[in-house]
């Protein structure tokens, strides 16, 4: 795709990202309704809302173009597809039900099998993060518009490691361990701690779940990447995005790419494997 059409696209994925966040504030305050999916899982009315926005934009703006959305069925059309848009109306339900901010809506687009494009919005502090392949990563708040990039650190010690603030996972402690290093953050939803690492403020995040799914990674990758970052499954493999199956079953790795093999060395020395 050139340059300037994949400009285009995301400008105005960006606005949709947006928009999005905004529907989905309006649950913010109220009580929230919640149901399961299953075990663990819950959704709410401010999913499908924001999943409703979000279709309907995309479909009157890119009409005929597949999309993939965890709140919505899958059609398989995506399956014949160039163009795939993957949608996750609200990455971190958990954290927009403790109302502590740390949700997002997240879009992300595949061109022939990679994450090309992606917008993390988080609505509750008004910031929008973005980027696309070739085009470079940005993130808009109150204060203005500011370029992302990783950080350049290469001592094993001194990486900081963002993990989830829902549950500690005793197999990504030994890794970090392992690795020596000593700075943790916390932070919920994938795209929020991706966006971590495409700022510059963290360098490593292991997320070793079979659960994880296509939404969950697309865009964050889309805009690690374009600032410099790297996402692998936790065999260092690229993550495939034209599988019927929605699932990563080998986990993922984000990490800002100076060290990602060692990294990924420091998974398979601790035989730490997706569960």
């Amino acid at each position: 795709m050139q340059s300037s059409e994949l400009d285009r696209r995301l400008q105005i994925v960006r606005e949709i990202a947006v928009a999005a966040g905004e529907v989905a504030l309006q649950f913010y305050d109220e009580k929230i309704q919640i149901e399961w999916k299953s075990a663990g899982n819950p959704v709410t009315a401010a999913d499908h809302a924001a999943n409703e926005t979000i279709l309907a934009q995309l479909h009157q703006h890119f009409s005929g173009e597949a999309v993939l959305s965890e709140e919505s069925q899958d059609d398989m059309s995506r399956l014949g597809k160039d163009l795939v848009w993957v949608v996750d109306p609200l990455d971190g339900t958990k954290e927009f039900i403790k109302r502590n901010g740390e949700f997002s809506v997240m879009i992300g687009l595949v061109e022939n099998g990679r994450a090309t494009l992606g917008v993390v919005s988080q609505p509750a502090a008004a910031k929008v993060y973005f980027g696309a392949a070739g085009l470079g990563a940005w993130f808009a708040a109150a204060n203005g518009m500011h370029t992302l990039r990783v950080s350049d650190l290469r001592e094993p010690a001194r990486l900081r490691m963002v993990a989830s603030r829902s549950h500690f996972d005793a197999r990504v402690d030994r890794v970090r361990k392992r690795l020596g290093i000593h700075e943790i953050r916390h932070s919920g939803s994938v795209g929020l701690k991706c966006a971590l690492i495409a700022a510059g403020e963290c360098e490593v995040y292991i997320h070793p779940s079979s659960k994880v799914n296509m939404w969950d990674s697309c865009g964050p990758a889309a805009i690690l990447t374009a600032a410099g970052g790297v996402m692998t499954d936790l065999r260092g493999e690229p993550l495939n995005y034209t599988a019927v199956e929605v699932r990563h079953r080998q986990g993922l790795v984000a990490t800002h790419g100076r060290l990602h093999e060692q990294v990924i060395q420091a998974i398979r020395d601790e035989h730490v494997t997706a569960e």
